[in-house]
């Protein structure tokens, strides 16, 4: 499993191995996902704490209130990291906020990352 783990991380190398030597163009797979948080999500530091643990997770994308009383956002990067965000948006938030309902939509692969870095979005 740690050699399947080094192996996905690799982008572009050559791994010598004895006397043979093994071209490997592995990329890493990422995934972005729509996601809309019901619940007491807002005035309760939702956004700042999805923020830092997106940082933590290494993904991008953004997230902002809405006018429904909800968090909503895109988050993008390698599937186990989104996979991770997506049970934290689920599951834990922040620690004032009452979590009701996690929704996740257009849950597909991309070739390249679209934002820089995962940002809160301010209403206008």
């Amino acid at each position: 499993m740690v050699q399947l783990l080094l192996l996905t991380t690799l982008t572009s190398s050559v791994i010598k191995l004895g006397h043979c030597t093994v071209s490997a163009s592995v990329s890493m797979a990422l995934r972005s996902v729509d996601f809309e948080i019901f619940g007491r999500v807002q005035g309760v530091f939702f956004r700042k704490y999805t923020k830092n643990q997106a940082d933590k997770l290494g993904l991008k994308g953004w997230c902002m209130n809405t006018s429904r009383g909800t968090v909503q956002g895109q988050m993008q990067g390698p599937n186990d990291k989104v996979e991770s965000m997506m049970q934290w948006l689920k599951t834990t938030g922040s620690p004032s906020s009452k979590i009701d309902k996690a929704d996740f939509n257009n849950n597909k692969e991309i070739d390249d990352y679209t934002f820089k870095s995962f940002d809160i979005r301010r209403d206008d």
